[in-house]
């Protein structure tokens, strides 16, 4: 016998309730214990999987690429830098999340090369909004990265295609001269150390690169050495007379490391902190005259020279491009440029402690010097830069195997008269830098320049035969090259 019930409305509507309410429990249920099941096996695979993270990357400059993937976090290197010795210097394990040596931030194609506004620093100064702000690479220098584009600036400014292949080849020689402590040179091994370490930025080469990164980052480790040692000096006998040159091509070098590893999201602990206080200490040592002297001397009667304050300005620039909050930099650079103007004769030539040569040459040598001091922070445009280039033109002249060999001088006027650019240029380049590569050494370097006859230049080092001598003619030689794609003109 069965027994039925008749089930009301009420009742079937209940049901019904009951049952959604039963199937949406399950549901969650199913849902919570296949989330805590797959966590599981995550944890168990994490290891053997290949994620979008950090990993080693090699050197393959292709700015032209662009990427979405997240922003580099900055890459710790495990230890303080200190001289190498005898220990390894240890590779860098993590760098961008993609096959890019440079992050591939553009901005606009007319980004100018100068930084402030018309009335930053000194009346008619240029413009980059971008440095300060962020670890992008300046427009100018990001060109030399790329082969292709250095090549069409090769190309652009008047020069075979060649070039680029004897710079490679100098870097190579500079790679198997570099003593086991990162160091190069002997008597001034900032400066050579500098001038090196500078001649690999401007071909790009950097900790990240394939070829050269461990040469680069123990030249770095080097320099960052030295200055934690002596609070921003980079020099160990602040006796010597001629260390404001070692302190400023060391301060320029590691400046410019600055920016380009700061592009590149690699942290070189103390580096950022030693370039802080190597260019504060440029700064807060000035003459009063707008100069600086040898021994940092602020009381001498000379009031300082053009050839020290020449590479001063090139390293407070370099400072500038770090992005590096510096005091006083604003009236030091104001100050130095007026100084640089009133080294200039009627003629047009640049002096060296006024307007006369340097004693010991018949020619303003230092005129380059002027005009490069002047072009880097915004002054392209004055009349005692096309007055510096025409007397250049016509009284300074640069052959290999002669008197007239004086790379010092042609190191500043190849930058200048490349950044002038029109006629001057293009005669420039095609006396001088077209026939440099032709007397480059099968090993990379450059032979003793003059043909037999002494150099008429002040303190030819460059001539000297001897292996810091040879060092030194060949990074002058190199960074020559490299002004086709280190740094677009000013003006074309």
């Amino acid at each position: 016998m069965s027994l039925h019930v008749p089930i009301t409305p009420e009742a079937r509507a209940a049901l019904r309730r009951q049952r959604r309410t039963s199937k949406a429990v399950s549901f969650v249920v199913a849902v919570i214990g296949t989330t805590v099941v797959a966590c599981v096996m995550g944890l168990l695979l994490i290891p053997g999987q290949t994620s979008c993270g950090y990993y080693p990357v090699p050197y393959c400059p292709l700015p032209e690429v662009t990427c979405s993937l997240p922003a580099p976090k900055p890459t710790l290197i495990d230890r303080p830098p200190r001289a190498p010795s005898n220990r390894p210097v240890p590779l860098i394990a993590r760098a961008l999340p993609t096959p890019l040596s440079i992050p591939v931030v553009f901005t606009p194609a007319m980004e100018s090369d100068e930084f402030g506004t018309g009335d930053d620093f000194h009346e008619g100064m240029g413009n980059d909004d971008q440095m300060g702000q962020g670890i992008t690479i300046p427009y100018v220098s990001r060109k030399r990265c790329s082969k292709a584009d250095r090549l069409q600036l090769l190309e652009e400014g008047g020069a075979a295609a060649e070039v680029d292949e004897s710079v490679i080849q100098a870097l190579r020689y500079l790679k198997s001269t570099q003593a086991r402590d990162g160091s190069w040179g002997s008597k001034h091994k900032t400066a050579m150390t500098g001038l090196a370490l500078l001649a690999y930025l401007g071909h790009c080469e950097t900790a990240l690169s394939e070829e050269f990164g461990d040469s680069c980052l123990r030249a770095i480790t080097y320099l960052v050495d030295i200055g934690m040692k002596h609070d921003g000096r980079l020099v160990s006998d602040t006796t010597a007379r001629h260390w404001p040159y070692e302190q400023a091509i060391g301060t320029y070098a590691l400046a410019e490391a600055e920016t380009f590893h700061r592009a590149l999201a690699i942290d070189i602990p103390m580096l950022r902190d030693t370039v802080a206080s190597a260019g504060q200490f440029i700064i807060d040592h000035q003459h009063p005259t707008g100069g600086w002297d040898y021994h940092y001397d602020r009381s001498s009667s000379r009031g300082g020279d053009l050839s020290i304050t020449g590479w001063h300005l090139q390293a407070l620039k370099a400072c500038k491009h770090s992005g590096i909050d510096f005091r006083n930099l604003r009236n030091c650079v104001t100050r130095a440029i007026d100084y640089v103007e009133l080294r200039q004769a009627p003629d047009g030539g640049f002096g060296y402690t006024g307007t006369q040569p340097a004693d010991g040459t018949s020619a303003a040598s230092l005129t380059g010097v002027g005009m490069l001091s002047l072009q880097i922070w915004g002054q392209h445009a004055k009349p005692t830069v096309k007055k510096g280039a025409d007397y250049a033109s016509d009284h300074l002249e640069f052959k290999w195997e002669s008197q007239q060999c004086d790379l010092y001088a042609h190191y500043y006027l190849s930058q200048a008269m490349f950044r002038h650019g029109g006629t001057e240029w293009s005669t420039y380049q095609a006396s001088v830098l077209k026939d440099l590569p032709l007397h480059q050494n099968a090993d990379g370097s450059w032979p003793v320049p003059g043909g037999g006859q002494k150099p008429a230049a002040v303190g030819a080092l460059f001539a000297d035969d001897s292996e810091e001598g040879k060092l030194y003619r060949t990074t002058l030689a190199t960074l020559m090259l490299e002004v086709y794609y280190r740094y677009l003109p000013s003006m074309r």
